[in-house]
């Protein structure tokens, strides 16, 4: 290999093509920053190539920094072998009489001696130590290459594999026949409730020093594989990650590197009895529950005998561990995405999900959606390690709204109170079953339910709907002991099956009356229950926001609120949000410091690279994000570059007036008349009538676009618009949105050949929703786009108000404009850039004072 001083760039970074010299910098400030263990922002516009340029150029650093690895080590390896034929036995025999031979040495200075002796002795013996590990590393990994490198060629081991699985699979299949019908002969009622049940807990000043729990995290410790040095790289959805899986395989890279896609159980669950529980949390129980089945039945002969004699438990048939580790090595020698890794699961009966999970030690590249990585949590269930790691973080324009998400929780009265029903019912039924710790946790956990309740001006056991919020009870809480006590427990998860076993019916308790108590609880639990049932939203809402299925349990919901409730006060808010009536009032933790969080992902990793296609403003990352997590400045890297697309291609422009001259201002108070919204029909009429192809609308908001689209329907603006182009609307749920970019395209691509009356498509669409980020536009898709006003965040939302707070008392004030003040142009130019982009010149002097500054200074900057 040649030295990387003296490579030229072909040599250098391979590359499926010749690459823009925008991508050659960028590919030498990414090994530079790879390098140096530096925090990088990287921005490069759609369109430049930057995955690929990410891709080629992180890859290409891995490969040289593996390569100087085994080179170091041979050398250890070397000096270490002609030291023991060399000196060998003079060694050892110094080890043994080192205090001797340093008496006689240093006879006039032994007490400065021996530190001396003391201190080349151990670093003889680190050395030893290292070189040792070395050894252990090498064959490891001489081990692995070996085995990789048989499947990738061995087509005869490959076809052998299938067919042992094949025949195991068809005598699990037998097995599972026999034991469903000894099921269904033998199983009782007592038998179906075990599971249920919260197993004994102890809390930390009672418990033992060694618990079941740490016994078990000792032992996977010390059964974990080691990590090789890798790239993590995440963005916002699984379509991005695909995509770049995509851009992986077409890459010079694409059959060499080891490379593995992380995903949640519902997207990477193949066994159908359990993917078709559609909910999230219900496949995540589901799936633990077959697990711990299959670990108590490995475990059965070391454990003590059970209460009562139970009969066998379902196991899942597709997490075998021969398999998994089977599927493991195929995942290691070829890059596939998730719909590959899912077909392969099913081909060979094995779970993708866990499969995945055993690669990420021996993986080069590790590839996961944002959720997994940014939240400490879910890190560590994944077995991700990040020490001295590389983590590539795409498409990261909203990194700090999103992590603020991550760690932000919110509940309603309703959930309050269908939790408090569901718990009080759950005690009840079980309590002559539950230790007495048990019970009093239980208790204290009615009583924090009952508690938030009353601070939302409520009351536990009356209809939410029907209850008016009252002076608000407030009350010292401190949680940690109960979120303890929901993590060991696993009280929400027994309190979801509970939920699902019985939905729909009364759960009766062990008295057989039924009291005046009873019965008031009953008839809570059907009111409950008939919330699971959404009212249907308005349109707009519809529109704005993603249907999600209704956990079985509200309990998840209460444990996530008082988990983030243990943040540090001077990091978030708790913002209570009353209404006329407790089931719409809600409680919100809303997080405001993101470094917090994010200080551990670059503290522990070797480098940290944030790129995306607008990154601007970039000193919002640096304060908000990088200084305030403890980077120094001299750490922090920037790269920008233009687009490949000369300014001449394009025309931007600011439009002040209509056809009839009237002034265009969408402010809040004057957007909603009659006559803004038909001069606004009139100026998208005349772009329809000359612009071919595809035309592209962007509301600042789903109710706006609703508003004004009735209106346009009234008065005849949409008729106009139809005959000129075919109108499609963005669709309500995500799951419809490549059918109808694909009819769009087919209409657009129908109309350019045969021509007639319309010319087109025009596209209605929302800033911030579905269609305004990550798809592409090209060519005649997007001739023309078009923003209707500008999408400022709502400045009453007590939410940003609190965020503006927080922005102006710990950030410094830049130019003399505080930094709430800016939040407001940044969250507003944000939306616009994941768009559109700014890069010309506006019409007046006019408009560019009524507009924020990244538009004025960029459009001066053209004219």
């Amino acid at each position: 290999m040649c030295a990387m001083e003296n490579r030229d760039l072909d040599c250098r970074f391979p590359f499926p093509f010749k690459p823009y010299p925008i991508q050659e910098r960028f590919m030498e400030a990414l090994y530079a920053a790879l390098e140096q263990r530096k925090v990088g922002i990287f921005e490069s516009p759609t369109g430049t190539g930057k995955s690929l340029s990410l891709i080629c150029g992180a890859l290409t650093w891995l490969k040289d920094f593996e390569e100087k690895r085994r080179e170091e080590a041979a050398r250890l390896l070397q000096d270490e072998e002609r030291e023991r034929r060399g000196g060998g036995e003079k060694e050892c025999d110094g080890v043994q009489k080192g205090g001797q031979v340093e008496e006689e040495r240093s006879s006039a200075a032994a007490a400065a001696a021996e530190p001396d002796w003391v201190s080349e002795f151990v670093q003889k013996r680190a050395e030893r130590e290292m070189v040792n590990k070395l050894k252990d590393e090498e064959l490891k990994r001489k081990r692995r290459e070996d085995r990789l490198e048989m499947i990738r060629h061995n087509a005869q081991l490959k076809y052998v594999m299938k067919r042992k699985n094949n025949e195991i699979d068809e005598v699990e299949k037998l097995l599972q026949l026999s034991k469903k019908e000894l099921d269904s002969e033998e199983k009782t009622h007592e038998e179906e409730e075990e599971g249920l049940i919260v197993a004994d807990y102890e809390s930390d000043e009672e418990a033992t020093p060694k618990t079941r729990i740490c016994d078990d995290e000792d032992d996977d410790d010390d059964l974990e594989e080691e990590h090789i040095t890798k790239i993590y790289y995440c963005s916002r959805t699984h379509s991005q990650l695909a995509q770049f899986v995509h851009e992986v395989q077409k890459s010079p890279y694409g059959s060499t590197v080891s490379l593995v896609t992380l995903g949640s159980r519902q997207n990477m669950c193949v066994n159908p009895d359990v993917a078709r529980l559609g909910s999230l949390q219900l496949i995540n129980d589901r799936c633990m529950e077959l697990q711990k089945n299959k670990h108590d039945k490995q475990n059965k002969s070391d454990t003590e005998p059970k209460r009562r004699r139970g009969v066998a438990k379902a196991t899942c048939a597709f997490s075998g561990y021969e398999k998994l580790m089977a599927m493991r090595d195929e995942v290691l020698v070829k890059v596939r995405d998730i719909e590959e890794l899912l077909q392969h699961g099913r081909d060979t009966h094995t779970c993708p999900y866990y499969s995945t999970r055993m690669t990420i030690p021996a993986a080069q590249v590790v590839v996961l959606p944002y959720q997994t990585l940014l939240h400490a949590s879910t890190r560590k269930a994944s077995g991700i390690k990040l020490k001295d790691q590389i983590v590539i973080i795409d498409e990261a324009h909203n990194l700090t709204d999103t992590i603020t998400s991550l760690h932000s929780a919110e509940i309603n009265g309703a959930q309050l109170c269908r939790a408090h029903s569901q718990l009080s019912q759950y005690c009840d039924r079980y309590r002559s079953r539950l230790k007495a710790k048990n019970l009093m946790y239980i208790k204290q956990i009615l009583f924090v339910l009952e508690g938030l309740v009353r601070t939302l001006g409520g009351k536990v056991g009356l209809n939410p709907v029907a209850q008016s919020t009252q002076t608000v009870i407030l009350y010292n809480l401190s949680p940690m002991k109960v979120q303890k006590y929901f993590e060991k427990s696993m009280i929400s998860r027994k309190l979801c099956g509970f939920a699902e076993k019985y939905e729909g019916n009364v759960v009766s308790t062990h008295s057989s009356s039924m009291n005046k108590e009873n019965r008031r609880i009953e008839g809570l639990g059907r009111f409950l229950q008939s919330l699971q049932s959404k009212p249907a939203a308005p349109p707009e809402q519809q529109g704005a926001v993603e249907d999600r299925p209704l956990m079985a349990s509200p309990m998840m919901l209460v444990e996530s609120f008082l988990f983030a409730l243990t943040n540090a006060n001077k990091d978030g808010r708790v913002v209570m949000d009353k209404q006329a009536c407790l089931a719409q009032s809600s409680l919100k933790f809303l997080m405001l410091n993101a470094a917090v969080h994010f200080a551990q992902v670059v503290q522990e990793c070797r480098a940290v690279i944030i790129a995306g296609g607008t990154m601007q403003p970039i000193s919002d990352f640096k304060e908000q994000l990088l200084l305030s997590a403890g980077v120094s400045e001299e750490r922090i890297s920037e790269f920008s570059c233009g687009h490949v697309i000369p300014p001449e291609n394009i025309l931007p422009i600011v439009l002040c007036a209509g056809p009839s001259g009237k002034e265009l201002e969408f402010t809040f108070q004057t957007r909603d008349t009659p006559q803004m919204m038909e001069e606004t029909g009139r100026v998208l009429s005349n772009l329809c009538n000359v612009v071919p192809g595809g035309v592209v609308c962007f509301f600042p908001s789903y109710e706006y676009e609703r508003r004004i689209l009735a209106h346009w329907d009234s008065n005849g603006v949409l008729e106009r618009l139809a005959s000129k182009k075919k109108i499609f609307q963005e669709p309500k749920k995500a799951s419809q949105v490549e059918q109808v970019l694909s009819e769009y395209s087919r209409c657009i691509q129908r109309c350019r050949n045969t021509g007639g009356g319309q010319s087109g498509a025009l596209l209605f669409s929302v800033v911030g929703g579905k269609m305004s980020e990550g798809i592409n536009f090209s060519d005649d898709l997007g001739r023309c786009i078009v923003m209707v006003g500008m999408p400022y965040p709502n400045i009453k939302s007590p939410e940003l108000q609190e965020k503006m707070a927080y922005l102006d008392k710990n950030m410094p004030h830049v130019d003399g404009k505080s930094p709430g003040k800016a939040l407001i142009e940044n969250l507003c130019m944000k939306a616009v850039n994941q768009s559109i982009v700014f890069p010309g010149e506006a019409a007046n002097t006019a408009a560019l004072s009524k507009t924020p500054e990244d538009i004025s200074h960029l459009s001066g900057s053209f004219s």
